[in-house]
């Protein structure tokens, strides 16, 4: 029996499979058993094919965003909004066929925004432009999600599309380790109680990987699936910003935007009418979570009106890195004037965290 027919057998069981106390246990075991199968198919098609499918983009700029979403909801027309682009837009499905890039800048930050073509049901597996449009996705620091007033709920479906190719959306990293060892079997030790996953799972699971030997320290309260995760180690971890497009379309009392934000959270917009275009622009900045930070030349006044925008959390370091790539190692020390430090002008060195709106200045050997 071939990997297809593996993999069909195991998503047969579990759709006949009803998840209760009873098993979860069972269905933990057929999902590191899918997982794994899907990860060999996939390693196969790649050697078949020489590389993997998916565009070449070059990542710019202080931070970058990929908008998804099906054909004709109105991504291109939002990137022309948002940046100088020239996108084509025009009212029929499969308009944009390749990556457009633009260039937003809002607030001393300069963010590259891909348009990507619209994706469709079963992308994940392949179906239309799919497996390519979501690979650009998983290189992205925010994923917009673009969906139309008149199929909101639609958004589940590019959540599911997007978990399918290992995004995990608006999630972080579980907290456990696992250290593969030479003999020993499998220890499992858990800081927390465990309430969704037990630890004879935990190992059965890692058996399924063939780790035999190894510590595992569990920090949280996990499930199997973030376990599994933690076991393949190639899932990204990306921030989303939802968007309902076209609401100028529809009677005010057809759309009911409080009910509707009780159940998805998201900017309702008009693209074509220009609403709350501004009010995207400043969820984006939020999103990406950046920090300004203020160069001040040694002998000369602070440059305030072209900031260096780094990620919050940045220390001096990741400044360095930005300025020039050789600075950190020809750095005598920084100073710094602002809420991260004490008083004015302290110097200090390339691991001291950054904080919002610090005066900085590079001290060179």
């Amino acid at each position: 029996m071939g990997v297809p027919e593996k993999i069909k057998l195991i998503e047969e069981e579990m759709s006949k499979t009803k998840v209760n106390k009873n098993t979860e246990h069972h269905v933990g075991i057929l999902k590191a058993k899918l997982a794994r199968l899907r990860r060999e198919q996939e390693e196969k098609r790649n050697q078949s094919s020489g590389s993997q499918s998916g565009y070449g983009v070059r990542k710019s700029g202080d931070g970058t965003i990929a908008l998804i979403g099906l054909p004709n909801v109105g991504k291109s027309s939002l990137l022309n909004k948002l940046t100088n682009s020239r996108s084509k837009v025009g009212a029929f499905k499969f308009t944009t066929l390749t990556v457009v890039p633009g260039v937003l800048n809002y607030k001393g930050a300069s963010i590259q925004i891909l348009d990507l073509p619209g994706i469709i049901e079963s992308a994940a597996s392949g179906k239309g432009l799919g497996k390519r449009v979501l690979s650009v996705a998983r290189s992205a620091d925010l994923i917009i999600l673009v969906t139309d007033i008149f199929r909101p709920q639609i958004q589940n479906l590019l959540i599911k599309e997007l978990r399918e190719m290992g995004i995990r959306p608006d999630e972080a990293p579980p907290k456990i380790v696992i250290e593969k060892t030479r003999t020993g079997g499998i220890a499992v030790t858990s800081l927390v109680k465990l309430t969704r996953v037990s630890i004879k799972l935990i190992k059965e699971i890692l058996r399924i990987y063939k780790i035999n030997n190894a510590r595992v320290i569990v920090k949280e309260d996990i499930t199997d699936e973030q376990l599994i995760d933690s076991i393949m180690g190639n899932r990204k971890y990306v921030s989303t910003l939802s968007i309902i497009n076209k609401i100028d379309l529809i009677n005010g009392k057809i759309f009911e935007e409080n009910k509707l934000k009780k159940e998805i959270e998201f900017i309702p917009v008009s693209i074509e009418a220009n609403k709350n275009i501004e009010e995207v622009k400043e969820a984006i900045y939020q999103r990406l979570d950046f920090i300004r930070i203020y160069l001040r030349p040694k002998g000369s006044e602070t440059d305030y009106k072209e900031p260096l925008v780094i990620k919050n959390g940045s220390i001096v370091q990741d400044a360095c890195d930005k300025l020039h790539r050789n600075m950190k190692k020809d750095l005598r020390y920084a100073q710094i004037w602002g809420k991260s430090v004490k008083f004015g002008g302290q110097k200090v060195g390339l691991l001291h965290q950054l904080q919002d709106e610090d005066v900085l200045t590079i001290i060179t050997k």
